[in-house]
């Protein structure tokens, strides 16, 4: 025999395989398809079926139209002049009185004290005005005013301090004169309150010497 025989019994098999997957491929998986096998062991969780679950009970009180019109009408009525602007309702207010021995320690004597002030029932002996003047200029002044009407027994004098409505950074005068008057001034002062309308109002306050 001049060549070598090799049997190859499954060579016919794997001809008709391959010619079958040319025939029928097999279909590619979509996400649907990995998703429904992710999934395939997945059992619910009765317990969880229902949770119980309340909802707040938020009560909103609606302001009553009345209220609003009540409201503009008086906003109105101060825009014309016909209405005076209640002082010490506005924030740029202020009033002070010293905490210690005699009215200063009863809250309502206290009060009551920085309300007589307000409406000018003590009598202003003397004022000076700081407009003008640096802050260093108006620290000097204010110091020397209150030292010189202390001297001269005086129980209470006006300081205009203005209200900085013209300055970017505020009334800088103003929040200056409370920290020399709550601060090395503290000792000669009772208390101060913001003026009347008629004395200046909101750009000046009342001082009480002790």
């Amino acid at each position: 025999m001049s060549g070598r025989l090799t049997y190859r019994p499954f060579e016919s098999l794997v001809k008709i395989t391959i010619e079958e997957e040319k025939t029928n491929p097999e279909p590619e998986l979509t996400d649907i398809d990995y998703f429904a096998a992710a999934m395939e062991r997945v059992r619910e969780i009765r317990e969880f079926r229902e949770i119980p679950y309340s909802v707040p009970s938020v009560t909103a009180q609606a302001q009553s139209p009345s209220n609003d019109l009540e409201a503009q009408e008086t906003l109105v009525k101060i825009i014309a002049g016909k209405s005076p602007i209640e002082i010490r309702n506005t924030q740029e207010y202020v009033e002070w009185a010293e905490t210690g021995r005699g009215e200063g320690c009863n809250p309502a004597a206290r009060k009551d004290l920085l309300n007589r002030l307000h409406r000018g029932v003590f009598s202003v002996q003397d004022y000076v005005d700081l407009h003008g003047y640096t802050l260093e200029e108006a620290e000097i002044i204010t110091v020397e005013f209150i030292v010189e009407s202390v001297r001269r027994r005086f129980r209470c004098v006006k300081i205009i301090h203005g209200r900085g409505l013209r300055s970017p950074s505020g009334p800088v005068l103003k929040d200056a004169l409370i920290k020399w008057l709550t601060g090395r001034m503290r000792k000669h002062i009772k208390a101060f309150a913001t003026a009347r309308g008629c004395d200046g109002g909101l750009g000046a306050v009342y001082v009480l010497l002790k």
